[in-house]
């Protein structure tokens, strides 16, 4: 299995792709993880990975600059390959995003990318660990994890509007948070999975493996 980890400028690559390889490790799996910025090779790879840090925009203006690269995901994702995106990888398959100016995203996911409705007495960024809500056997990701398990989270903006048939878990943080997003063989977390000890490595076991 080739797990292609997206090199765009943004995002934990070296800590996602050590995350990966470990989870692939100790559930037996046989798992090559590269870290590309080559479309032909993340047409190629078995598993698709896009992490993110900062702002919408500014991710979404980086990965538009790597020529081919916004074109092959597409085109691996409508084939069926399996998708991962963290944290502001995750914002990009909305529909679009509203931090800084409008930012179209993927569009695989309903709603858009909204700054956090919270009351004054919580601060933004939403930064550390908190709980995930979901209902058990909810969708295969979540396989081996329980309502209450934590994730790390780090950001200020976030999935409004979405459609709850595509939020497989939420947090709260002054309201529900869509926390895990899947439509098809398209996933994504808000929480950085690679810095969510136990739990990440738990769903990123689970993406190996998912079959959708």
């Amino acid at each position: 299995m080739i797990v292609a980890v997206i090199d765009y400028g943004s995002g934990n690559l070296a800590s996602a792709s050590r995350a990966l390889a470990l989870a692939a490790e100790r559930h037996g799996m046989d798992a090559q993880v590269i870290v590309t910025a080559d479309p032909d090779a993340v047409a190629r790879a078995d598993r698709i990975v896009l992490p993110g840090q900062g702002a919408f925009a500014d991710c979404a203006r980086g990965l538009a600059a790597v020529r081919g690269m916004r074109e092959a995901i597409i085109a691996s994702t409508d084939a069926g390959t399996p998708f991962l995106g963290i944290c502001v990888g995750m914002q990009l398959m909305a529909e679009r995003g509203l931090e800084h100016y409008v930012t179209d995203g993927f569009g695989w996911i309903a709603g858009e990318i909204a700054v956090l409705d919270v009351p004054q007495a919580l601060r933004l960024p939403q930064m550390g660990w908190n709980e995930l809500l979901f209902e058990p056997g909810a969708h295969p990701l979540l396989e081996g994890l329980l309502p209450g398990d934590h994730g790390y989270f780090v950001h200020s903006y976030a999935l409004a509007r979405g459609k709850p048939s595509e939020t497989i878990a939420t947090t709260d943080y002054g309201g529900p948070v869509a926390a895990i997003v899947a439509s098809g063989n398209r996933a994504g977390t808000q929480f950085h999975v690679e810095k969510s000890q136990e739990v990440g490595l738990r769903i990123l076991a689970n993406f190996l493996r998912w079959t959708p």
